[in-house]
């Protein structure tokens, strides 16, 4: 829906810091409706939702060894690792000159396999949800059997009789396309005119259909929603109002949980744990942020990043409108260096969740991208694609905030958690060039 000009002006004097938003300068906006989980309203997920999706991963590990052999060392469970980076965090201090009281760790979905990006987690349990719904209802399978079937010729025989679609910025459209091919559905994926050629590429490679959209993130899920309806034998992942990609990503909860614990990490209202998550349409972050509640209650604080040029879930949560709003509404051009985050409308199903959940959200320049970029590749040798740093400058933008105070916390005892979303299957050349860009802006 449009907006008038009215009432643009009507909430930019209503919430003052939308001033700053629409002219696009970093800010830290506080969430007013953040309710604690005793006050919390019954939510469209659950607990027993995130624990049948965990059980559905589980079923599919065999298969997923078997068509997927870099899992199969760890048994075919999709899961990333949990790093400490005290060398970012001494070089985030020397370069925002501010001290990080806490320790800095970093979630490294960016090795996440298959797809090397937090995508994996929600598309690729989309993509198997939707397949054993379809195996169990021909009787092709039962949930006590061996999930290794998926991987054989008759199986595949029968999902190429269906579609699968997607519309996506690059990463979604991976773990769709890459999973959906393997399976044997027929894949399109939709890809908005900012995804990088070379996942384009990648998909095309692995057997998926790309067809390349003129406009942004929401002209591709637009056009990919529509021409599939068209096809009764057709499945549409839909980012913006998909609940089984929003538990997908939710189960990541249950494994950092676990990895805290085996690293002797304690959570609880005097050792507070705050989470940086790099948001897009907001149902990654989203689902995080609700499977982290789930585990931590109200010790576990989240905050979403967002690039100054595409505030999507900031100006939906703000003005209370979340998914009816979009950031060209407010003249913004929803053009950033961060594809995977280029999203100008938020998602549906994931805004109305997180409204209650999360602490806040920051926006951030694409400079600072690139700085995070080249930062976490000089201090710990890793590499991570530039819209996977937007979690670097969370812990000064939240510190510069007021917001421990606000919440009577002591921050020596705080675990910053940087959620790492994507990189490992960027090229060695645009790894390079990202890098040289970080490298030049901080000098």
């Amino acid at each position: 829906m449009a907006f008038t000009q009215q009432q643009i002006e009507n909430w930019i004097k209503q919430y003052p810091l939308l001033q700053d938003v629409v002219s696009l300068k970093p800010v830290f906006w506080q969430n007013p409706k953040l309710q604690r989980m005793a006050d919390l309203p019954h939510l469209p997920v659950t607990l027993t939702d995130m624990e049948e999706a965990e059980a559905l991963w589980q079923r599919f590990a065999p298969f997923i060894a078997k068509a997927f052999p870099e899992t199969a060392e760890a048994e075919g469970i999709i899961e990333s690792p949990l790093k400490p980076i005290p060398h970012m965090q001494a070089a985030l201090e020397e370069n925002m000159g501010l001290p990080i009281s806490g320790s800095l760790f970093l979630k490294c979905d960016n090795d996440l396999p298959i797809a090397g990006s937090v995508k994996a987690r929600g598309g690729i349990y989309e993509v198997l949800q939707h397949a054993e719904e379809m195996a169990l209802a021909a009787g092709l399978i039962r949930k006590s059997d061996n999930y290794e079937l998926f991987a054989s010729d008759a199986f595949r025989q029968f999902f190429s009789n269906y579609s699968m679609a997607v519309g996506s910025t690059g990463n979604l459209g991976l773990s769709i396309g890459i999973v959906g091919a393997v399976l044997g559905f027929q894949t399109t994926v939709y890809m908005s005119s900012d995804a990088k050629q070379w996942k384009k590429d990648l998909l095309r490679a692995n057997g998926a259909h790309v067809l390349e959209c003129q406009g942004d993130f929401g002209e591709a899920i637009t056009r990919g929603r529509e021409e599939t309806r068209q096809n009764p034998n057709a499945y549409f992942v839909d980012d913006e109002k998909s609940k089984h990609l929003f538990l997908g990503y939710s189960v990541a909860a249950f494994r950092l949980k676990a990895q805290l614990e085996r690293e002797g990490i304690q959570v609880d209202a005097d050792h507070p744990l705050f989470v940086y998550l790099p948001c897009g349409v907001g149902g990654a972050p989203g689902g995080i942020a609700f499977g982290l509640k789930q585990m931590f209650g109200d010790a576990v604080h989240c905050f979403f990043a967002e690039p100054t040029h595409s505030p999507a879930v900031l100006i939906g949560l703000m003005i209370g409108e979340k998914e009816k709003v979009s950031v060209q509404d407010f003249g913004i051009d929803n053009r950033t260096e961060a594809d995977g985050l280029a999203v100008g409308r938020p998602s549906s199903f994931a805004s109305g969740i997180s409204e209650r959940l999360v602490s806040g959200v920051y926006t951030l320049e694409d400079d600072e991208l690139f700085k995070g970029l080249a930062l976490l590749a000089d201090s710990e040798d890793l590499f991570v694609e530039p819209s996977a740093t937007a979690g670097f400058p969370g812990p000064a933008a939240v510190l510069k905030s007021g917001y421990p105070e606000k919440k009577g916390l002591d921050m020596s005892k705080v675990v910053h958690l940087a959620w790492a979303t994507g990189g490992s299957l960027v090229p060695q050349a645009d790894r390079e060039r990202f890098y040289r860009q970080g490298k030049a802006m901080l000098r």
